[in-house]
């Protein structure tokens, strides 16, 4: 484009030039130098009619359709070149990634409104260009009909599930519908999807009401479930430490009752004992009689 502007200045002041050079000789009835005028200011106009407007750059990320009378039969990549304009046009294509936000609403299985949001990026195939140009005739109606497709193949996801599956699973909701578009928007259209990714799924206010009633419900559930639970618990081990305890005081006493061994029980009897010893002595096979005070006094 800028070589085109330089060229058209150019062209005008060699025109504005030759022009002047025609008037001088005019006035000064000079035939020589009006002839040169004119003849020059005549070939300057018509290359500044054919040689600047047949110029043509085409910048990187683009690819250009040369159509020679209407009909497309090249392709140039990035570069500048020299077509004349008035048999060859130009109809240039980004190669870029091109992004498509879209915006539509659909229903789920349950019959659930959804307002998505979403967008789909796509490059075309640059060696495609001729097809694109005969079969869309441009890139904007070509990206029209990229759109329609993403919008049918959204719907037809979403629409097999569920409103609950779709809000528990929405991280798994973007890959299906990427995978759709991906096989339906194949070579015939000429381009490669680079992404596709879901910004938003949007239910509507009364069935989000619905939806929150229902996880604060729940929650309220679990809570409750965990105080029970707690509670069962505490009791199950207030119960286990009774019997802990009465276990080991059962323990302890039998280790009380073990330990009184037979000096100990002889020492209480000991400290018991009033210091008389029986009168008699029984044994398996006599009785003795064993002497005391009083016997002695009689036996005397």
């Amino acid at each position: 484009m800028t070589i085109r502007i330089i060229l058209i200045l150019l062209f005008v002041l060699i025109t504005a030039g030759f022009t002047a050079l025609f008037a001088f000789g005019m006035k000064k009835s000079k035939k020589g130098i009006k002839v040169a005028g004119a003849v020059g200011a005549i070939l300057s106009l018509l290359g500044f009619l054919c040689i600047p407007f047949s110029i043509y750059t085409v910048d990187t990320g683009e690819v250009a359709v040369v159509k020679y009378l209407g009909q497309a039969n090249n392709v140039r990549q990035a570069g500048t070149y020299f077509d004349f304009w008035v048999v060859k046009t130009y109809q240039k294509y980004d190669i870029k990634t091109q992004t498509i936000p879209i915006n539509t609403a659909t229903y789920s299985s349950d019959a659930q409104t959804m307002d998505i949001q979403m967008t789909v990026q796509y490059k075309i195939m640059p060696d495609k260009a001729i097809k694109i140009a005969e079969q869309y005739g441009s890139l904007d109606a070509l990206q029209n009909r990229i759109e329609s497709v993403a919008i049918e193949k959204t719907k037809a996801v979403l629409s097999a599930h569920k409103a609950m599956n779709i809000i528990a699973d929405r991280a798994s909701m973007s890959p299906l519908v990427e995978d759709a578009i991906k096989s339906a928007i194949d070579e015939k259209f000429y381009v490669d999807i680079q992404t596709v990714a879901m910004t938003n799924i949007d239910f509507s206010d009364a069935f989000e009401k619905a939806v929150e009633d229902k996880m604060i419900a729940e929650q309220q559930q679990l809570k409750a479930n965990y105080e029970n639970e707690t509670k069962i618990a505490k009791a199950k081990a207030d119960a286990e430490a009774k019997v802990v305890q009465a276990e080991a005081e059962a323990k302890a006493n039998d280790l009380l009752e073990k330990s009184l061994t037979e000096n100990i029980l002889r020492q209480m009897y000991i400290e018991k004992w009033d210091g008389k010893l029986p009168s008699t002595v029984a044994g398996d096979s006599s009785t003795m009689l064993i002497p005391t005070e009083s016997t002695e006094k009689q036996s005397n």
